[in-house]
């Protein structure tokens, strides 16, 4: 046996653990068992006839030699004389084994007979107590059930009324928790801030020398998946110190008071365990701004946050507490929440970027068995936009598409198909006529040729398919090929005049539109209002119109004036139609100028129904596909009653299909 079992075996279990011995359920046990065993022992046997006798008939009994053995059973009714008797007589072999009660009068004469007989056991007369155990015994048998099953879940139920001010905040121990710094990657900034205060809590004197002291307070601001969760939890896993961790959403409760108390009972918590770390996860839920909202402010969400300003930075000092919060909605916390005194640092949390993603990748790599061709820095620069969590779900989507493959280990197939399947929605086998089919086809065919005429080399097409995703009956595929962190007007009208692709090809094609290009006109609507209103990309120019982002219950929104006349709304719808009318025309002159090679875009996603970037890149330049399209392979059904010659066939054609196997070109140049 390793350490590391005998230290897991040798570790107390906690209380509510199964494997614990538990005194109370034991006592339950031995309540039940002693009544089955009272009313089996002190019950008539079933089965057996009882006959009555007389003192005569049992002498007369003896002398016959029908009686084996019997018990005598004296009761006297006071002092002592013999008055009426229970003779009970049992193992009688000439009768039957009946049992046999003798009731009557028993002298000094025939009791002498019978005990001359030795056939007879004397049993001693039943005393007061006696009968008094039996007669209360079944009473308190049934109030011992009744108290285990009803007043011990009101006593229970009581208690826990009186817990509503005490803190929910779980105590976690290094032994449980696992997570380190070296499990937490694509973040070394955030990672750097947190590590300083684990190395003050172990040598706080390293910084006290020069005057410093350590930060009361740090959050963590980041959008979902970024790892906010997974750093609090690599900080519990370093520091040698106390870590408690609470949710925003647990002060909370239905009764007025409770919040505020939870709050000082976890700080008390903090000071009798300092120094000590408490992590507040989505502290937004209590810690949103005082006084806001249309009908005024919530008065208990408002006394937990004033209870938690004054445990932060109040009159009461909170030396060696150290508070971590996490949220992804800064924008909604208390002014006072955030300044320095409370929480002294703000760590924000961005998307990782390249080399990150490849640092994520790799981490999560570990526990998943990979084919060595695989790349991870290919993988990287492919997932352009993805966050720690959707990296960990992309590699997990990969392994459980190897494992329905009948693999033994994930390729590079498997994670581009999990790739697709998280950016753009899994696949679905919709029903449609050709008429659906034939309309979709040329769509996503005018979608692809535009954005390949463009030739945007950063943002190149990927994949066009006519296979339905999420809502949608056809898709085209594009996949950054570095991270794009500013947006050029070039870059924007571009985009714009790609998802005015489909709109246009109908109308060439079929002197008709459909709705089905009713998200690329909302798309194109939203970035023609960003360039005209934020960035200042028209004719306008560089003025800002509508900034005004709050949300209507934060108590912003509506006390705040509109900052353009009527006039410069009319302009900028104009400037807007007029930047969406632009590309809409140049839109047209490329489908229109291209007509032939729109055709055999469309034919060949009539023929494969997907089609790789390169392909679309090649009928444009050659005039037809060189590169072998495949088509995607099947998930294997389980093979039931089929002949051997049957099972023989799919085995070599599931080999055959291996050896293509589909393009792993991860991006297009």
């Amino acid at each position: 046996m390793s350490e590391e079992e005998k230290d897991q075996r040798n570790k107390p279990l906690p209380k509510d653990s199964p494997e614990r011995f538990q005194p109370k359920v034991l006592i339950i046990w031995l309540v039940i068992i002693g009544a089955i065993l009272s009313l089996y022992l002190f019950s008539e046997p079933q089965g057996q006839k009882s006959q009555e006798w007389t003192i005569k008939d049992v002498l007369n009994a003896v002398e016959d030699g029908r009686i084996k053995e019997g018990t005598i059973k004296a009761e006297p009714t006071g002092g002592q004389n013999w008055s009426e008797i229970h003779l009970v007589l049992t193992g009688m072999q000439a009768d039957g084994g009946q049992r046999v009660i003798a009731h009557g009068r028993l002298t000094d004469e025939n009791l002498e007979r019978l005990q001359a007989t030795g056939l007879f056991k004397e049993v001693p007369a039943s005393t007061l107590l006696t009968e008094v155990i039996l007669t209360l015994l079944p009473f308190v048998i049934i109030i011992g059930i009744l108290y285990f099953l009803f007043v011990r879940q009101l006593r229970v139920a009581g208690r826990g009324a009186m817990n509503f001010g005490k803190s929910k905040a779980k105590m976690l121990t290094r032994d449980r928790e696992k997570v380190t710094f070296a499990d937490v990657a694509g973040c070394d900034e955030a990672k750097e801030e947190v590590q300083e205060i684990v190395e003050f809590l172990k040598d706080p004197k390293k910084f006290q020398r020069i005057g410093g002291h350590i930060p009361k307070g740090v959050l963590l601001v980041g959008g979902p998946g970024t790892g906010k969760t997974l750093l609090a939890r690599a900080v519990a896993g370093e520091a040698d110190v106390p870590f408690f961790s609470i949710g925003g959403s647990d002060f909370v409760e239905m009764f007025v008071g409770v919040g505020a108390a939870r709050v000082r009972d976890m700080f008390e918590q903090g000071r009798k365990n300092a120094p000590c770390i408490i992590f507040i996860d989505e502290i937004d839920a209590v810690g949103r701004q005082r006084g806001a909202g249309l009908g005024g402010g919530n008065d208990e969400r408002e006394q937990t946050l004033n209870s938690l300003l004054a445990e932060m930075d109040g009159f009461e000092s909170h030396e060696g507490v150290i508070i971590i919060a996490a949220t992804n909605r800064p924008d909604v916390l208390d002014s006072a929440l955030l300044r320095p005194g409370r929480f002294d640092r703000q760590i924000t949390i961005d998307m990782p970027d390249l080399a990150g993603r490849e640092e994520i990748l790799k981490v999560h790599a570990k526990k998943i068995t990979m084919n060595k061709e695989i790349d991870l820095n290919i993988v990287a620069r492919n997932t352009s936009g993805f966050s720690g969590a959707d990296l960990e779900n992309l590699l997990n989507e990969g392994a459980l598409l190897a494992a329905r493959y009948g693999k033994k280990e994930v390729e590079s197939a498997d994670l581009d198909e999990a790739r697709d399947k998280i950016a753009f929605g899994r696949e679905r086998r919709r029903l449609m006529d050709d008429e659906d089919k034939r309309i979709s086809a040329y769509h996503e065919a005018g979608h692809a040729l535009v954005a390949a005429l463009i030739g945007d080399k950063n943002l190149p097409v990927h994949k066009v398919s006519i296979i339905p995703r999420g809502q949608s009956l056809g898709s085209t595929m594009f996949i950054p090929k570095k991270d794009i962190l500013n947006q050029q007007k070039k870059r924007v009208s571009n985009q714009i005049c790609t998802l005015m692709g489909g709109r246009v090809s109908e109308e060439v094609v079929f002197d008709d539109i459909t709705s089905g290009a009713s998200q690329d006109i909302k798309m194109a609507t939203e970035i023609a209002r960003h360039m005209v209103c934020d960035w200042g990309m028209s004719d306008m120019g560089p003025v800002a119109y509508g900034e005004n982002q709050d949300h209507i219950f934060l108590g912003k929104e509506i006390t705040r004036d509109q900052n353009y006349s009527e006039k410069t709304a009319q302009h900028i719808d104009s400037e807007i139609y007029k930047i969406i009318e632009a590309q809409h025309r140049r839109s047209t002159e490329l489908i229109t100028e291209h007509r032939e090679v729109l055709e055999k875009i469309a034919q060949a996603l009539l023929e494969y129904e997907t089609l790789e970037g390169k392909h679309v890149y090649e009928i444009i330049e050659f005039g037809e596909i060189r590169s072998p399209v495949f088509k995607k392979v099947e998930v294997p059904k389980a093979i039931v009653n089929e002949s051997p010659d049957e099972e023989k066939e799919k085995v070599k054609e599931g080999k055959k299909n291996e050896e293509l196997g589909p393009d792993t070109e991860p991006a297009l140049a």
